[in-house]
């Protein structure tokens, strides 16, 4: 990720990248004649306004204590850190010290999902009932610190509480080992929210298929939204409420009409960093990730995990 952050950097009006820092060298070009140093005492030392931490998930928590400790703030990758201990020290170094942090759920700022969760806030599907997503595509290379729920299901576990307002109140998953590495590439996860909502969550490294979609169900029809192409569809449940109090009962649904909305389409990535780049100069801080909010994405990715090494279901309460 590190290399499309650096491209975004470097077109971002208000911002001056100053130099990136990668002990294994610039290996993507992306840099140019911006300056390459070896590692992040080298760019603490320059006194940025802030840095992006886009290293392997494993240095994550010594990259971002280091910057907490020089007061920098930090824009971090999901997931927050390798497991909530060291996600509760990231928390803890910027907020006692009153730092801008947040970290990088690039979902969120997807047009689709964006238009999905104000089309729910206005209560566009009446009562919501699922969640369901699909996250699939072939192994990347460059992941090799974690497995497939700290890495991609992460993405699910923190969009879902994100568009329906709601936390997971437990989760029973199931995961598998198909490819020889140590950390699982497959994984379903059945969850419950404390709105009642009930998610479910495919998610894998195996497939030649590329997925990414979120399909979200209520009383008045469903949203699908394709993070793929930013597109928002909605499908309606044709059945008609009716004020009859005989036959006013839950009788099922069928086919309404087809809606695919017009939305604008920018880069996720480039709404991200001109949403922090806002928090930084202190113009707003609505719409970043919050450290507490990536630290309740790796409580959910744990309990994921210990739900499948255990098999039993795993209650949560979150922060």
């Amino acid at each position: 990720m590190g290399r499309h952050h650096a491209r975004v950097l470097k077109a971002l009006d208000g911002v001056d990248l100053v130099a990136g820092a990668d002990p294994g060298g610039d290996a993507h070009g992306v840099l140019g004649d911006v300056p390459l140093l070896p590692d992040v005492e080298s760019l603490i030392a320059l006194k940025p306004d802030y840095v992006v931490v886009a290293c392997p998930t494993a240095f994550h928590e010594g990259v971002a204590l280091a910057l907490a400790e020089a007061h920098i703030p930090a824009l971090i990758e999901k997931p927050l850190a390798h497991d909530i201990p060291a996600a509760r020290r990231v928390v803890e170094a910027f907020e006692s010290r009153g730092l801008v942090a947040a970290v990088g759920h690039i979902e969120r700022y997807n047009p689709a999902l964006q238009s999905m969760r104000s089309r729910l806030e206005n209560g566009d599907l009446g009562e919501v009932f699922q969640v369901a997503t699909r996250r699939q595509g072939p192994f990347p290379n460059r992941i090799a610190d974690v497995g497939v729920v700290k890495d991609l299901a992460t993405h699910d576990l923190d969009l879902t509480g994100w568009v329906t307002g709601a936390q997971y109140r437990s989760v029973a998953a199931k995961t598998a080992h198909r490819s020889g590495r140590p950390h699982e590439d497959l994984v379903t996860v059945l969850g419950e929210l404390d709105s009642g909502v009930i998610a479910n969550h495919l998610v894998n490294w195996l497939s030649p298929l590329k997925e990414r979609v979120s399909i979200v169900t209520g009383e008045r029809g469903c949203f699908v939204a394709d993070t793929l192409t930013a597109d928002l569809t909605y499908f309606a449940n044709g059945s008609t409420r009716t004020e009859w109090d005989a036959v006013s009962a839950f009788r099922g649904v069928s086919e309404g009409d087809m809606t695919r909305y017009a939305i604008p389409k920018r880069e996720p990535l480039a709404v991200e960093h001109e949403t922090f780049r806002d928090a930084v100069e202190g113009k707003t801080d609505n719409g970043i990730v919050t450290l507490r909010q990536g630290l309740r994405a790796v409580m959910v990715a744990e309990a994921v995990l210990d739900s499948a090494r255990s098999g039993e279901t795993r209650p949560l309460t979150l922060v």
